[in-house]
């Protein structure tokens, strides 16, 4: 699971299954049809991928997360940081903070974030 990776237009479709699950394949075709302007057979096809890669469950005519959106993502960020800066975060960081300046309310919010770690 942890090396699960979505395209753009895989992520996009994972976006609507995450805000509207739980939900029947007929309402996934509409909202894909009106977002991606998709056919029901991509529709399909790319339902069973993502189920495939465990991500989603099909029951009957009931899909829905076998994963949140925030753990999916909480894990690509942690492979990003294993693979890119040998599991440092604080390389990560130091890395991200050279490119990007940070406001004073995000220095707040990593320093907060920081604190609910240390409890």
């Amino acid at each position: 699971m942890n090396d699960i990776r979505l395209g753009e237009v895989e992520s996009i479709f994972a976006d609507i299954i995450w805000e509207n699950e739980p939900l029947t394949p007929g309402e996934l075709f509409k909202l894909a049809a009106e977002k991606l302007e998709w056919k029901r057979q991509t529709t399909d096809t790319v339902l069973k991928r993502l189920c495939d890669k465990g991500i989603f469950k099909k029951e009957g005519k009931t899909i829905s997360s076998l994963i949140s959106r925030d753990e999916f993502y909480a894990r690509q960020s942690e492979k990003l940081i294993n693979d890119a800066f040998e599991g440092s975060l604080p390389a990560f960081l130091a890395a991200f903070g050279s490119r990007k300046k940070l406001s004073e309310d995000e220095i707040d919010e990593l320093k907060a974030v920081i604190e609910n770690m240390r409890r």
